[in-house]
Order: C-alpha cells, then structure tokens, then sequence
C-alpha cells in the first residue's frame, strides 16, 4: 500500500468542504426493492468493478484531502467477496486518528454473519434497510428479502456493541400507516429511525408518482400522536433529526425533494468502477479508474480528484409528479448507493 500523504482539503466552488466520501463497493444485491430496482438487473461485469486493494488506495487518497467519513454502500455491500478485508485495511486510518468514522449501509441480510469482524474492525454505527415490520410486505417490497435474517442481523449488531439505525422509505399506499408502529419499535430497541423521500433515480418497472410521499405530509401525521422536538443531532449526512417525546427516540427527516439539503452538501460518491459522482442528482462525473491505474504515484489520481470537486454542483434538481414520472438521472440507486 502506498504511504499516504497529507494534502490541502477538498474545497468546493461553493465554499463546501467535502469530508464524507460515500463509497459503493459493488452494484449487485440480493432483494431487489422495487423503488430502487427492477426485478431484472443488469449488473455490472466483475471485470469492470475496481479490486479491493484499488478500492482501498481510493479511499486513503480521499482522507488524505482531509474526508472524515467513509460509509460503504451498495447495492448491499456485504456480498461484495472478500469486502471484510476492505473493511480491516481501511480501520487503520481509524487507528491512526486519520478517519474519524467508517460506517456501512446494509438491508441487514449478511449481517448475522459480518456483525462480529465489523466491530472488531472499528465500524460503530450502521444503517440498516427496513421499509416494514410485516414479513408478508416486506418480501413483498424486496421481492426477494427474509425478514427474519433481517432481524437476526440487527440482534447481531448489537449484541457486539454496534449502534444501529433503521432507514425506511416513506412510500404512499405501502407503509404510510405502519410508521407510527416502526417509530415504537425501533426507538423500544434503543435505534434510531430515518423517514426518506423516495428519489427518482433509475427505471424500475413502476411509475414513483404512485410511491412518493412527500415526508412533510409524514410528519404532519405523526404529529397528531407524537410530540417532535427540533435537535440539533447530526450524523454527518443530510438527516433532519427531532426528539420523540412520548418514546425518548430520535426521528430523522432525509427530504431530497420537499426541502432539499444541498447547501450543506459535504458528501460526494464513489462507485465500485471508479466513477466519482459529486451529486447524488446529476449525471456529471469524474473517472478516476483511469488515473489510478495509469501510475503506481498518487499524482495523476490526486489531480483528477481536484479538478472533480472543482465541478461539484450546487445542488440537484429532483422532481416527482406527473409531469415529471422519468428518472431525473438514469442510474440506478445501486450504483451509488444513496
């Protein structure tokens, strides 16, 4: 592994210091949920996807420029072969005081099996996918999910000292009247629960107009039975959090399109072929495969990384209605993972 070398923080053109890189170590994914997937995917070839070590070398570059944060994302991270190595490697910039977090998004069903070497690995937090706490609707939603491994893997998470906290989309017709029961539930098992807004990324066999609900009219709902304090609670991504009072829980918000979080923007996204995107949003993107791979020095790999932060944009133009039922970019949410 080459030595890692400090250098000057990524600076935006809007005066935004990235220091969360999202990174998605594969595309594939075992459920196919179908506000993210069609049920026939077309995944990338593994030749094209960057090896573990490419991937690691990525992500030292990245904190090296200063990035804090590094969350692994999907598709579901843990079928990536061999992603537990990654995860090890990239512990030692926690150890060394280099990162302060390196987190993962998961659906929960490897967990069981990965929970113990991700603490071991230092990773403190993760997310986990639950739209429903109905089995029937959940494969229903997954097309292929076993809520119960789900579940098992949650149990695991914690048993080994790991904070976990559930995203749920907030989908119209769906789980728009379960969201009451999974802030009781998640909140009684010592989690917090994020609400997000579906976001139109990718062709998936349905129209999103008949998914999207916007989280405004959400927590106008719950506020009819729960009390919601405003807090000032950040995790280092876009959430808007309140305290329940009637639970003693945190409720986060993550509202792509009924109030953007854009001028907060300190993240951008790395997929698994080294394609770097600078907004979940836009289609705009750097290569950074081809400078990585062009020299064994960093230099060329830093320079790219330089001259893409210098592109990233000020925010996205997500829109769902009838008007406007295509994608607003063609990729699908697998491919940068959120």
């Amino acid at each position: 592994m080459t030595a890692m070398t400090a250098s000057a923080p990524l600076i935006d053109p809007f005066g935004r210091h990235v220091t969360y890189l999202r990174v998605s170590v594969t595309d594939r994914c075992d459920f196919r949920c179908t506000y993210c997937m069609a049920e026939d995917m077309t995944f990338l070839p593994k030749r094209d996807l960057l090896t573990l070590e490419e991937l690691d070398r990525l992500c030292s570059e990245f904190i090296g420029f200063g990035v804090r944060k590094i969350r692994l994302t999907g598709g579901e991270p843990l079928v990536r072969k061999g992603i537990m190595t990654l995860v090890k490697s990239l512990s030692r910039h926690l150890g060394s005081g280099a990162l302060e977090e390196l987190t993962i998004t998961t659906n929960g069903s490897q967990l069981a099996r990965h929970a113990a070497e991700l603490a071991a690995s230092g990773v403190k937090r993760i997310n986990v996918s639950v739209d429903t706490l109905n089995p029937d609707k959940f494969r229903a939603i997954t097309r292929w999910g076993d809520f119960a491994k789900v579940m098992e893997g949650i149990r695991a998470a914690q048993a080994q000292g790991i904070a976990v906290k559930i995203n749920a989309v907030a989908l119209k017709g769906f789980n728009e009247q379960e969201i009451p029961e999974m802030i009781r539930w998640a909140h009684g098992e010592g989690m917090d629960l994020t609400l997000i807004e579906t976001m139109p990324m990718g062709d998936i066999d349905g129209d999103r107009t008949d998914q999207y609900l916007p989280i405004s009219v959400v927590r106008a709902k719950l506020m009819e039975q729960f009390t919601l304090d405003d807090i000032p609670y950040k995790t280092g991504g876009p959430a808007r959090f309140v305290s329940v009072r009637e639970t003693g829980g945190r409720l986060g918000f993550i509202t792509p399109l009924t109030h953007n979080f854009c001028e907060s923007c300190n993240r951008v996204r790395l997929t698994c072929t080294g394609t770097l995107y600078m907004c979940l949003g836009q289609d705009d993107a750097a290569d950074l495969r081809a400078p990585l791979r062009a020299s064994e020095s960093n230099e060329l790999l830093r320079a790219a990384i330089v001259e893409a932060i210098a592109r990233k944009p000020l925010g996205h133009d997500f829109v769902i209605d009838r008007r406007h039922n295509k994608p607003a970019v063609a990729r699908h949410m697998s491919l940068t993972g959120g």
